[in-house]
């Protein structure tokens, strides 16, 4: 019997992993309300631990790895599907981030998946737009390390979702060395992050929202001390902001920075979040940014929520199943034969995986087998090869990049010799799913419906073994001779197939 899933009301777990600040929180919805439970917050400052190679440094990554040790103590009896850990820019820029990675899942006890910039995006809005539901337009700003969102969103749709490669440690650091604040220094970083945001000019500009609020660490702090300081009332306004930024130059460094609601940690970085801010503010006429309830970390528990109740209703639900249905409608992929390979590769998959197991990789196998042949938009030659570039590269809401990596590499290995995956493949659980994704575009090549009896797939330890049945071998001897060769290719793998004719 298949294992019972998490219930999509218990407790969930969300693990944003900042440039600056990585945070935990558990929560759950019931009725569409959140309540939070727990959590944790540890200023990291992994952004300003890339060097000028970009990469991550050994005393960042061991901030890291601590933190996560931490979190992961606060994990115990967590179901995985009731986890999710997501990295955003810097992890989005380290050049070394698979060799972090593998630390630092090791050092929580569940995957971390590494997040698009449009992707972390629509994740804050979801945050926002359940613990702070409204029914206008509104402009929701997160401002994070190393990178800053903008999101257009009407109720709990993102009407327009953008990630800008600009943030309050990236400008810290290049504008404000050792914390040395400057008028000069002001001034650079305001031009810019007027050069990043100059393209949402258009997209974002004021007569499509009716207010604007800010969801990040960097609001908040600001917006904290304004109105500890008897600034406003907690709105952050271009006049709030030019008396903060004079505050700033008059103490002259982080170190002397000695304000009422300004915690330690954020002084660092405050002058590039107040530059990023002040940009904003005058380019996109945003008279006052409110801090908002939810976050990135809301959103990814909103989004598990969602995610396990498609599970439990086993339709709908899941954004990654409307994500793979727009994929093939934009790339002009062959719907009928997609769900020809798709059926028979997960049947194939079951054959040889036991039902209480390998359900992630079931659903990631079909999503392949739908998306493997969207490269032929680009070329019939080698579209294998551009299908996975595709699948790596494109904008796909509800999936990470990391999810789209494995998808990407399963569909490059659908054709052609093994060896181009031997460092992908990272599982034994991956091997099967390239063998029953290579045996069903091969036995549907002819763009034919396979019969369920036709093909057995069996599994004798670290072997496996094709069956044919005689009749259908007999009236398909090509299918049959694109089989041999294919159990050719395997002969030398880390698992042998063996075809049969009975």
């Amino acid at each position: 019997m298949p294992i019972a899933l998490p219930s999509p009301t218990g407790l969930l777990a969300g693990i944003d992993m900042g440039s600056n600040s990585f945070r935990l929180e558990i929560g759950h919805l019931r009725d569409g309300r959140y309540r939070r439970h727990a959590y944790l917050k540890e200023t990291v400052r992994l952004g300003a631990g890339l060097d000028s190679e970009g990469m991550l440094t050994a005393d960042a990554a061991e901030r890291g790895l601590t933190c996560l040790r931490q979190f992961g103590r606060n994990l115990g009896g967590f179901h995985p599907l009731q986890v999710r850990a997501v990295a955003t820019q810097t992890l989005r820029e380290a050049r070394n981030r698979d060799a972090f990675l593998h630390q630092a899942q090791a050092a929580l006890g569940f995957p971390i998946e590494v997040i698009s910039g449009r992707e972390e995006a629509r994740l804050i809005y979801a945050g926002v737009a359940h613990l702070q539901p409204s029914s206008q337009p509104r402009l929701v700003v997160d401002i994070g390390g190393r990178s800053t969102e903008l999101i257009l969103g009407l109720k709990r749709q993102p009407l327009e979702a953008e990630s800008f490669r600009v943030g309050s440690v990236s400008l810290s650091m290049r504008y404000f060395p050792d914390g040395r604040f400057t008028a000069e220094g002001f001034r650079a970083a305001q031009i810019a992050a007027g050069a990043e945001f100059e393209e949402a000019l258009a997209p974002f500009e004021p007569s499509r929202w009716d207010h604007a609020l800010g969801s990040s660490g960097t609001a908040g702090a600001v917006s904290d001390v304004l109105q500890a300081c008897g600034e406003t009332d907690g709105s952050i306004t271009p006049d709030g902001l030019r008396w903060l930024m004079k505050q700033c130059i008059e103490a002259g460094s982080a170190d002397r920075l000695d304000l009422p609601g300004l915690k330690p940690d954020r002084r660092p970085v405050l002058a590039g979040g107040l530059a990023i801010l002040y940009t904003l503010a005058t380019h996109f006429d945003i008279a006052a940014l409110r801090p908002a309830k939810g976050a990135l970390r809301q959103g990814v528990i909103v989004d598990l929520h969602d995610r396990l109740l498609a599970r439990q209703r086993q339709h709908g639900g899941d954004l990654r199943e409307d994500s793979v249905k727009v994929l093939q409608q934009r790339f002009g992929a062959d719907p009928e034969q997609a769900q020809r390979v798709a059926q028979l590769a997960t049947t194939l998959f079951r054959m040889v995986v036991p039902q209480d197991s390998g359900e992630d990789e079931l659903t990631e196998l079909r999503w392949a087998a739908l998306l493997h042949e969207i490269g032929q938009m680009v070329s019939h030659h080698d579209h294998h090869r551009h299908s996975a570039y595709l699948l790596g590269h494109v904008d796909a809401a509800g999936f990470s990049q990391s999810q789209q990596r494995r998808l990407a590499d399963l569909v490059l290995g659908q054709r052609g010799g093994l060896r181009k995956l031997e460092a992908q493949v990272s599982s034994e659980l991956m091997l099967w799913q390239l063998l029953c994704l290579r045996l069903a575009v091969i036995g549907c090549h002819a763009r034919t419906d396979v019969p369920a009896a036709a093909l057995k797939l069996q599994r004798q330890g670290r072997i496996a073994r094709l069956v044919l049945k005689k009749d259908w071998a007999e009236a398909h001897p090509r299918t049959v001779h694109l089989l041999e060769e294919e159990e050719s290719a395997w002969g030398r793998s880390e698992l042998p197939l063996t075809l049969h004719i009975a």
